[in-house]
C-alpha cells in the first residue's frame, strides 16, 4: 500500500487525476491528513463511498504510532517509533511502504518538552547518524537510514500533545540537512496553508552545517536554524566532530553571514560545555571573536555523560562565568535547561532504544 501521509499538494492533485476524481478532492485528502489528522481513509467521510472505496485499493494514510513513552520526573516525555529506512539518497526511494529498494527495520525518539504554555516536539529526521560526533549517542550507533516525510509528520500527529504542540525543532536523532529532501517536504508540509499552516517561526533546524544543502536550506526555507558549533578552534573541533574536515565551521560561517537575521528569522549557535576542554577563558573570547558583527545567540549546553568519552561537563560556576563573558562581549548568551536526563532524553542521549524505567 501507498502512503498518503507526506504527500504535498501536487502529489496529491497528480494522485487524485490519476485515480479519476475531481480535482479538488486533492485539498479535501489534505485537509484529512493535516488538519483533522484522520488515521483512516474511511474517515475521510466528504469524499463519496465511491471514491474513498477507489482509494483504498492502493492507498492508506500510513500513519505510524508510537510504541512506547517514557516520562521525566520534569515532564518531559520520550516517544518511541518503530521505522523502516532507506539508504537511497532519492525522495522516490526513501522510507515508506512504496520505497523502491529494501527497508531496513529501525526505531527513532522524539522528545517531547513542556514548558508553561509550551510544548515542543523534538523531532528526528534519521535512524542513526552519519556524523559520528563523539559525545552524541545517536552517532554512536552510525547510519541506518532516512526517515521518509511520512515518519517525520507522524511524529508531530501521533504524539498524544499533537494539538497542543507550540514548536518543533529538528534536534532529535540524525543531521536534518542530510535528509534534505524528506525534511523540507516535513517543513512544507507543516508551514503550507493547505498542511499544518505554521508559522515557519514555529520550527527550528539545527545541522553541523552541511554546506551544498545548508544553502538551499537559507535560500528555499523562513525557519530558525541552530548550528551545532562546540569550539572555536578548527583543531579541537574535529577531535569531536569528524565533519569538520568535510565542512569547516569558518566556512559554515562565512555563508550564514550572507543571510540576513536582523528580522523574525534566528540563528543560534549549540555550544556543549566540556570540562577542561572547551570552557575556557581563550574559549570564550576565540568563540566571542568568531562570531562577531553576527545577529546571534549561543545556547551554552551542560554536557550529559555517555560511555566511553573521556570529558565531563563543566562545573555550574564555569559555565555561569562563560556566559558572563560572551554576553561582556555583546554575544548574547543563554544556559539551556537539562530535560528528561532521567530517561535519556537529554541532549546528546537518544539512541532509539527503548528503557523499562518510567515506560508504558
Amino acid at each position: 500500500m501507498i502512503r498518503l501521509l507526506g504527500k504535498n499538494l501536487d502529489e496529491l492533485k497528480a494522485l487524485v487525476a490519476e485515480e479519476g476524481l475531481p480535482s479538488y478532492t486533492a485539498k479535501q485528502i489534505a485537509r484529512w491528513l493535516y488538519v483533522r489528522k484522520v488515521r483512516s481513509i474511511e474517515e475521510m467521510t466528504d469524499l463519496s463511498k465511491q471514491a474513498r472505496a477507489a482509494l483504498m485499493q492502493k492507498y492508506e494514510v500510513g500513519l505510524t504510532d508510537y510504541s512506547h513513552i517514557q516520562i521525566s520526573s520534569d515532564g518531559t516525555k520520550k516517544y518511541l517509533f518503530p521505522v523502516k529506512c532507506s539508504h537511497s539518497k532519492d525522495l522516490n526511494a526513501a522510507c515508506g511502504a512504496d520505497a523502491a529498494m529494501p527497508l531496513e527495520e529501525g526505531a527513532i525518539e522524539a522528545v517531547m518538552i513542556p514548558d508553561q504554555d509550551r510544548a515542543t516536539l523534538c523531532v528526528s529526521s534519521q535512524s542513526g547518524c552519519k556524523m559520528g560526533c563523539r559525545f552524541c549517542m545517536t552517532g554512536r550507533q552510525g547510519f541506518h537510514g532516512n526517515l521518509s516525510a511520512a515518519d517525520i509528520i507522524s511524529q508531530i500527529i501521533a504524539v498524544d500533545e499533537s494539538d497542543r504542540l507550540t514548536n518543533a525543532v529538528f534536534m532529535g536523532m540524525g543531521e536534518p540537512l542530510d535528509n534534505y529532501e524528506n525534511v523540507i517536504r516535513a517543513i512544507e508540509i507543516l508551514t503550507a496553508d493547505w498542511g499544518f499552516a505554521w508559522s515557519p517561526k514555529r520550527i527550528t533546524v539545527s545541522t553541523i552545517g552541511v554546506l551544498p544543502n545548508l544553502k538551499r536550506f537559507l535560500d528555499e526555507s523562513k525557519c530558525h536554524l541552530a548550528v551545532s558549533l562546540h569550539n572555536p578552534f578548527p583543531d579541537e573541533r574535529l577531535e569531536i566532530m569528524p565533519v569538520q574536515k568535510a565542512w569547516n565551521i569558518a566556512d559554515v560561517l562565512a555563508l550564514i553571514r550572507k543571510y540576513d537575521f536582523t528580522g523574525q528569522r534566528r540563528v543560534s549557535f549549540e555550544y556543549t560545555m566540556f570540562a577542561g576542554f572547551n570552557d575556557t577563558k581563550v574559549h570564550a573570547d576565540a568563540l566571542a571573536r568568531m562570531l562577531k558583527n553576527l545577529e546571534c545567540r549561543v545556547n551554552l549546553i551542560r554536557f550529559h555523560k555517555i560511555p566511553d568519552f573521556p570529558y565531563e561537563t563543566s562545573p555550574d560556576i564555569v559555565i555561569e562565568n562563560f556566559k558572563k563573558r560572551m554576553n561582556n562581549s555583546g554575544i548574547t548568551t543563554t544556559v539551556r535547561a537539562s530535560r528528561g536526563e532521567d530517561i535519556l532524553a537529554a541532549c546528546g542521549m537518544l539512541a532509539g532504544e527503548h528503557k523499562a524505567k518510567g515506560s508504558k
